[in-house]
C-alpha cells in the first residue's frame, strides 16, 4: 500500500548538516509520538495504491509539520479535521489553517488525500536561533542540501506514481529552484504554482475566500 511506503519514507528521513552556524535540522520523525501519528495518518488516508498529485511546499516549520510530521498540519487541524488525537500544544499555524480550509472546501480529507500528497521540496526543516529558515535562505545550507532534496524528491515522485503535474506552493525562490531541478531531472511534465498560504494570510487575508476558490479551481483541473 502507498500509505505503508509513505510512512516508511518520511520516518526514515535523515540529513546531517554540520557547519559553524547555528542552523539546526528540524526532524519531527525523531519523535516516537510523531512516528505513531504518521502511521495512523498514512494508514487512514493512503490505504490503497492509487496515484496522487504532489503538492510541494518549502520545508516543514516548527509550528506545523515540524511538530506533527504531517505537511501543512498543526496539532489543531490534526485532531479536529483529520481525527487524529494528539497531546501536542494546541497552537494554530496560519498556513495549516488555510490549507485545511482548502481541504474542507475540496470535499474533506478523505477525498482530498485520495487525490493529492502534500509534502515539501525539502521534507525536513531548519531553524536558526530557534527561528524557521528555508533551505534556500543560507548559501551553505542550500548547496549542501541539494543532493538530499533531489534524492528525496525523486523518491516522492516514485511513491505517488504520477509525474504528470506537480503543484509548487510559493511563487518565489521555491518555484525557481524546483523549476531548475525539474529541467535537469525531468521529474514532472508540468509545474503549476499556487501562492503561499502564509503570504495570503499575512498580506491578503481579506481576499482569503478568493484564494481558496483559486486553489480549488487549479486542484480540480489537475487532479488524477
Amino acid at each position: 500500500m502507498i500509505g505503508n511506503n509513505l510512512h516508511e519514507f518520511f520516518t526514515n528521513l535523515d540529513f546531517k548538516y554540520e557547519n559553524h552556524s547555528k542552523i539546526e535540522v528540524l526532524n519531527p520523525y525523531s519523535s516516537a509520538n510523531v512516528i505513531k501519528i504518521s502511521e495512523e495518518f498514512y494508514t487512514k488516508y493512503y490505504n490503497d495504491n492509487n496515484p496522487r498529485v504532489l503538492i510541494l511546499g518549502i520545508n516543514p516549520g516548527r509550528f506545523g509539520a515540524g511538530i506533527t510530521g504531517i505537511s501543512f498540519t498543526d496539532p489543531i487541524e490534526l485532531e479536529n479535521n483529520l481525527g487524529i488525537m494528539n497531546d501536542f500544544e494546541k497552537k494554530p499555524e496560519l498556513s495549516a489553517g488555510f490549507i485545511h480550509e482548502v481541504i474542507g472546501e475540496y470535499g474533506g480529507p478523505s477525498l482530498f488525500y485520495n487525490k493529492f500528497l502534500v509534502s515539501a521540496v525539502c521534507p525536513l526543516g531548519f531553524t536558526k536561533d530557534g527561528i524557521n529558515i528555508n533551505y534556500y535562505d543560507d548559501k551553505d545550507l542550500f548547496e549542501k542540501s541539494k543532493s538530499f532534496i533531489i534524492k528525496t524528491l525523486k523518491k516522492q515522485v516514485e511513491l505517488v506514481n504520477n509525474n504528470s503535474v506537480c503543484f509548487c506552493i510559493g511563487q518565489g525562490k521555491n518555484l525557481k529552484f524546483l523549476q531548475e531541478i525539474n529541467r535537469t531531472n525531468k521529474f514532472f511534465k508540468t509545474l503549476e504554482v499556487l501562492p503561499h498560504p502564509r503570504w495570503i494570510m499575512q498580506y491578503r487575508r481579506k481576499q482569503k475566500d478568493f484564494f481558496i476558490k483559486e486553489y480549488i479551481k487549479a486542484l480540480k483541473k489537475n487532479s488524477v
